[in-house]
This record gives structure tokens, C-alpha cells and sequence, in this order.
């Protein structure tokens, strides 16, 4: 039996007004589902409609996995922006504290450099002091010195050599 036979015995079965309204509806039916769909049925064949129809599913899954990534990073990115803010005013109250050390170390180094002012001046003091001792007192040794040689040789107990010797060292201080 071939299609023929089975379209003549369906024309058969009805009478004709029924075939005919069967026939434009059919023929109604085949004209919309072409212009719809036969244009690129004919253009790519059927397997390029089953195509377009899994690549639609497809974009609409990769669509909804990217809207999903999207939320997960965007709530990764506001986790990682509190904590870096978090460290970032932990970082502040540290340079906050560093401030405050340094205010107390440049103190330091102030009371420090007046008492080294004060230290140089009684320094100062010290070396006139010993300046006036040695003008003074030291002047009186060498003369000291110099009558106990004198003595020393009256008595014999040194030579003319160890005198002038003697004398030579005393002009040299």
C-alpha cells in the first residue's frame, strides 16, 4: 500500500465539502508551519531546527550558571572589600599608635637635647676650671720640682747631667 492509496481512501471516506475544508485547512496548516518554520527548513534542514532549539537551552543554562557566578563573586568581592576595610583601619589605629610613640620619642629627644646643653655647659665649666689649675697650681709644681733638683744636687744625690735633664722635662710640660 503506498501513500497514494491512503490519501484516495481518506478523499473516499469523507464527502467532498468535508474534503475540501479538510484539504484548506490542511493546506492553511502546511502554509503557516512553512513560512514559520520551512524557510529554514528548507535553508538547513531539520537538523539546523534541533540545533537552534539546543543552543537555545544551552545559552539559557550558561545564562543562568553566569547570573549565579556573577552573584557568587560579586558576594565574594563585598566579603573581601569588609575584610581589606577592616584591615585597612586596623593598619590606621596602628599608624595611629606609631604617632603617638613618635610625638613621645621626639619629647625624648627634646629633654634629651637640653640635658646635653646642659651637660656641655658644665663641661665647659670643668675645662676652665682645669684651665685655671693648671695655670695656677701646675706652675707652682714645676717650681717645686725645680728647687727639689736644685736640692737633690746640693746634696749630691743627682749629677749636672740628671739636672739638666730634669729641667729639660719641666720646660716641657
Amino acid at each position: 500500500m503506498t501513500g497514494w492509496n491512503v490519501l484516495d481512501s481518506i478523499i473516499k471516506a469523507f464527502p467532498p465539502l468535508v474534503a475540501g475544508m479538510f484539504f484548506v485547512t490542511a493546506g492553511v496548516i502546511f502554509a503557516i508551519g512553512f513560512f514559520r518554520y520551512g524557510v529554514n527548513f528548507v535553508k538547513y534542514g531539520f537538523k539546523q531546527m534541533v540545533l537552534d532549539s539546543s543552543i537555545e537551552k544551552r545559552f539559557d543554562d550558561l545564562g543562568a550558571s553566569i547570573n549565579g557566578l556573577r552573584t557568587e563573586m560579586r558576594s565574594e568581592i563585598d566579603g573581601l572589600r569588609t575584610e581589606m576595610r577592616s584591615e585597612i583601619s586596623g593598619v590606621r589605629s596602628d599608624m595611629d599608635g606609631l604617632r603617638s610613640d613618635m610625638d613621645g620619642l621626639r619629647s625624648d629627644m627634646d629633654n634629651l637635647r637640653s640635658d646635653m646643653d646642659g651637660l656641655r655647659s658644665e663641661v665647659d665649666g670643668v675645662r676652665t676650671e682645669l684651665g685655671m689649675i693648671k695655670d695656677n697650681h701646675f706652675g707652682h709644681l714645676k717650681n717645686f720640682l725645680t728647687e727639689l733638683t736644685s736640692i737633690m744636687l746640693d746634696k749630691t744625690i743627682i749629677s749636672n747631667q740628671d739636672k739638666a735633664r730634669l729641667d729639660n722635662q719641666l720646660r716641657g710640660m
